[in-house]
């Protein structure tokens, strides 16, 4: 039988750090042997930014996207080669509007989930709209933005409904920080979210398809060291909930590719980000689990290639929502309900068979290019262009030796 050739794009930004791994691992992968006895072989094309066709065909199988949550014409771009090609993308770019933290918010809350509780407020200073004051004026209705507050209790979060990076981000603890953040906030539409208070751990999971790794966050640190190496911080209850409610959001929006956050006081998991178009997946970000991250996208892409695994369109709220509405399940039970139906929608089976089938050599080959002078090379390049000179020495010994660990950790 003839060979089959897949092409995965990667819509990219500003990273080049992982798009270089990946594709090296690709390569390294060659071709996969599928169960109708053809052989498969995965090409990645980085995706360029030009005019296009609504009937142009694409080259495309998958499309890896870290751009369009911002930039609008390739966002564009997905849209049509979801809806007329069939082309299969890691995040859906119709449940965009969720990632502003709002609808995703909403959702998890109608699904009982232990968000906490949460206000949205109208925007500080008018909109570059003509039709804003007249609007304004005749129905924004005068609120007290001090009460309302008070109704959450202090301290509190006010945070931007479509935030990023932690970017506008401010702890109330009294009124004259509420008001002066508020002020800060000029057009920028604000959530008050109340503050999970003495909480145990912060924990943030970054979910691949059906693969989850859930590592302890430290967000009062520098971004390299954010990401504390520890395997034993969770019990194996609470782990298991941020895992089942890190995929449960992403069946729930068809999303793919996707990280959670969540604050862990006992055994309760408190979901306070969920929705993260683009993903921290920085070699200087996860260190130790950079190589995790790069396997589990290596496995799930070519699995979704190989087996022609078709991109679901509708979201199917219903069913998740029967869930949430049975009197008779507790809160546990419903969990297990979402997590059977995230399962599913992620086609956790048939994966795990065809990965044990088609894909047992990944881990090895993951771990000799960790090992190889290439991926040293690549953590020098990445090293030289993220931080100033005279720290170049510096992180590559502290990068460099969370990457030891985890190589004496793989025990080959």
């Amino acid at each position: 039988m003839a060979d089959v050739e897949h092409t995965i794009g990667l819509l990219l930004g500003t990273e080049d750090d992982w798009p270089r791994a990946f594709e090296s691992l690709l390569r390294r992968l060659g071709t996969v042997t599928a169960a109708d006895g053809r052989t498969h072989r995965t090409r990645p094309v980085r995706v360029t930014i030009e005019p296009f066709n609504l009937r142009d065909k694409p080259q495309h199988e998958l499309v890896i996207d870290r751009l369009a949550y911002w930039y609008y014409h390739p966002r564009e771009w997905l849209k049509k080669i979801a809806l007329m090609d069939g082309v299969y993308l890691l995040n859906s770019p119709f449940t965009f509007q969720s990632m502003e933290k709002h609808a995703a918010y909403c959702a998890m809350m109608r699904l009982g989930l232990k968000v906490p509780e949460t206000v949205l407020v109208p925007f500080k200073n008018p909109l570059d709209n003509s039709r804003w004051a007249y609007t304004a004026a005749r129905y924004n209705e005068p609120f007290d933005l001090e009460a309302t507050a008070a109704s959450i209790g202090y301290p509190l979060y006010m945070k931007p409904y479509d935030g990023g990076a932690w970017v506008g981000v401010s702890k109330i603890r009294n009124v004259d920080e509420l008001h002066a953040a508020y002020d800060a906030s000029g057009e920028r539409l604000m959530h008050l979210q109340a503050s999970v208070e003495d909480y145990d751990v912060f924990a943030r999971s970054l979910t691949i398809g059906p693969e989850t790794m859930v590592m302890r966050f430290r967000p009062d640190q520098p971004m390299h060291t954010r990401y504390e190496v520890d395997h034993h911080f969770l019990s194996a209850d609470a782990g298991d909930e941020v895992v089942t409610i890190s995929r449960l959001v992403n069946a729930f929006f068809r999303w793919e590719f996707n990280s959670c956050e969540s604050l862990v006081r006992g055994d309760d998991v408190h979901p306070i980000d969920y929705a993260n178009a683009c993903p921290d997946v920085a070699l200087t970000s996860l260190h130790y689990y950079f190589p995790w991250a790069m396997t589990a996208l290596l496995r799930w892409t070519v699995f979704c290639v190989v087996t022609g695994r078709r991109m679901r369109l509708d979201t199917d709220l219903a069913g998740y929502f029967a869930v949430a509405d049975d009197p008779d399940r507790s809160y546990q039970e419903k969990l297990a309900g979402y997590r059977e139906l995230a399962d599913r929608y992620f086609e956790v089976d048939r994966y795990r068979e065809f990965c044990d089938e088609h894909l047992s050599d990944v881990d090895e080959i993951v771990y000799d290019w960790v090992t190889s002078e290439e991926f040293r090379s690549l953590l020098r390049e990445t090293v030289r262009a993220t931080y100033p000179v005279h720290e170049h020495e510096k992180f590559l010994a502290h990068f460099g030796g969370l990457i030891d660990a985890w190589i004496r950790d793989q025990g080959r």
